[in-house]
């Protein structure tokens, strides 16, 4: 059985997005506006609070409070794998906007 990396570091990028990567390298975007319509994910809406999001302790999951975290499995099997170039765009265009 395949196991789900573990994360190792989570920025994000423009308003809604997230840059994730894996303990095994890999690296993969994941796009948070799908959640936003639930209410236990409007405080995401919020800029500022999106941007405190962090890696749990030991990886497997992310959060930003108490109540608001996805799982490494969530991260891992909806985000999109992406290339170094790809990347780097996409952290320049969250620095502009």
């Amino acid at each position: 059985m395949k196991t789900t990396p573990q994360i190792e570091s989570v920025k994000p990028i423009g308003s809604t997005r997230l840059l994730v990567r894996f303990r095994n390298g890999e690296q993969k975007t994941y796009d948070c506006e799908p959640l936003l319509s639930r209410p236990q994910f409007h405080l995401l809406k919020t800029p500022a609070f999106f941007k405190m999001v962090k890696v749990d302790p030991g990886g497997y999951g992310i959060s930003w409070n108490d109540d608001i975290d996805l799982s490494e499995y969530e991260l891992w099997a909806n985000g999109e794998p992406i290339s170094h170039n790809t990347i780097h765009k996409e952290i320049l265009e969250s620095h502009r906007g």
